[in-house]
């Protein structure tokens, strides 16, 4: 029996490695910069949008290779990036700010950020929705809300809403 498909290196070991790392990359950058982040949680369309990239991404990484080691030391080469940037953002803050889009404030005492809704394209009617989430029923009860790097909107109340000062940066590293 021929064991070949299973350990034989068709594409060098390097070759996989800088292939991987190369399309790592450009996808990082592309889903860091030009996707962003979205409302709430990840619906099928954004499932279908990562199997896509995954499939037409695949003959790039890969150089046409065929054994299982060669697709393991690709595998390991995404993961081991991933788990860098992860140790990097939570031990340095310049790597934090590269990896985790920053929070933007969507409302500010009781004032609705129209440009911040517009660069993430949230309409008024999702924003409404996240805030009946948390229990607010108008605009004029938000001291701050922020719309978080992982989709979710934070929310903060006005207390008496006299002269409150919203802070200009949330809570974060």
């Amino acid at each position: 029996m021929d064991w070949g498909w299973l350990v034989d290196f068709k594409v060098p070991a390097w070759e996989l490695i800088l292939r991987g790392s190369a399309m790592y990359w450009f996808l990082f950058l592309i889903f860091r910069v030009v996707l962003r982040r979205d409302v709430g949680s990840v619906g099928v369309a954004d499932v279908l949008f990562v199997v896509l990239v995954a499939d037409a991404s695949q003959n790039a990484m890969t150089g046409g290779y065929v054994s299982v080691a060669e697709g393991a030391v690709l595998v390991a080469t995404l993961i081991g990036w991933n788990l860098l940037l992860d140790w990097l953002a939570f031990r340095f803050a310049w790597a934090y700010r590269l990896v985790e889009p920053q929070p933007l404030l969507l409302i500010r005492r009781g004032r609705v950020q129209h440009k911040h809704l517009r660069a993430e394209m949230i309409t008024l009617a999702e924003l409404r929705g996240q805030l009946r989430q948390h229990g607010v029923e108008s605009f004029d009860e938000v001291k701050a809300a922020w719309f978080e790097s992982d989709g979710q909107i934070s929310v903060i109340k006005r207390e008496d809403g006299a002269g409150e000062s919203v802070p200009k940066r949330p809570l974060h590293r």
